[in-house]
């Protein structure tokens, strides 16, 4: 008897663990990216000096007059990184709504299309998907010339491949169920069917993704802005800082260590908050935890 209660009782303790666990994740992800988030909006309304103030002694260390330091041109390395937090928020944002606009757009069509046209576009977004998104950056920014509006938009062309074809293969998912055939005999027109049907269905795996994209926008953006195709100065994207420091590591390592780690953490909150995310969004990965 105490045996059946023991096993009903760790029953009920694992799955209010594991609840505890998802939300555990998605908390401090939260936690991590709501840092980056209050910092750069905080940077708007005020910074510790001019971001072109060079009146700080060179790659000078930390201090009362400058929490950072600052870098090998006099400027406070911690208004360089309250503005790097403005850009690499604005990159993934951007580079997000552009990549979700196109890749949901030819998803949909995809699966709406013909035999013929949805084989025409699976095998364009496959060989999109078979180049690296930052080699492909590359080449976009190389054509249109580097600057911060240039990053965003072919990082969002980059990645809308991924997003259309998660998309169509969602879409079409949904599209072979009952009640969407039922909804279509009925003569509810394709936009019905995609507002009513497709869209809610697919938007929780969907939102999963986009937060994945998320961290791979703002890490091509820091890679671009390290290899001088990103923001331009006076722009203190986070790449350009760690770029700008590689040489003083030595003597100055705070200025390579400090973009580094706010990097990581953005990044890593992202991915956080996106596990947790497909935790809720996918009851099957629930049970299966």
């Amino acid at each position: 008897m105490s045996a059946v209660v023991e096993q009903a009782a760790g029953g009920v303790v694992a799955p209010t663990r594991r609840r505890r666990s998802r939300s555990a994740t998605l908390g401090i992800g939260a936690v991590l990216v709501g840092i980056v988030v209050v910092v750069a909006v905080v940077s708007f309304v005020w910074l510790p000096y001019a971001p072109s103030d060079i009146s700080g002694s060179r790659l000078a260390g930390p201090g009362a007059a400058h929490l950072l330091g600052t870098d090998k041109l006099g400027r406070d390395l911690l208004t360089q990184l309250m503005i790097g937090a403005r850009i690499a928020l604005a990159v993934g944002i951007g580079s997000v709504a552009i990549g979700a606009l196109i890749g949901v757009t030819l998803g949909l069509l995809a699966a709406f299309a013909s035999t013929w046209l949805d084989d025409t576009i699976s095998a364009a977004l496959d060989i999109v998907i078979a180049f690296p998104t930052l080699l492909l950056a590359m080449l976009i920014v190389a054509a249109q010339g580097a600057s911060l509006g240039s990053a965003i938009l072919a990082i969002g062309l980059a990645m809308s491949a991924v997003v259309a074809r998660l998309t169509r293969v969602l879409a079409k998912r949904i599209l072979s169920q009952q009640y969407v055939t039922a909804a279509r005999t009925s003569g509810t027109g394709w936009l019905g069917i995609v507002g009513r049907h497709i869209l809610p269905n697919i938007w929780p795996t969907l939102s999963v993704n986009l937060a994945l994209q998320f961290g791979v926008a703002v890490l091509a953006e820091a890679s671009l802005s390290y290899l001088g195709l990103g923001a331009p100065p006076p722009n203190a994207s986070w790449g350009r800082l760690l770029q700008e420091a590689q040489g003083t590591v030595s003597t100055a390592p705070v200025g390579a260590i400090a973009p580094g780690v706010a990097l990581v953490v953005l990044v890593i909150g992202v991915n956080l908050v996106a596990d947790g995310l497909r935790d809720v969004a996918d009851p099957t990965r629930r049970r299966a935890r």
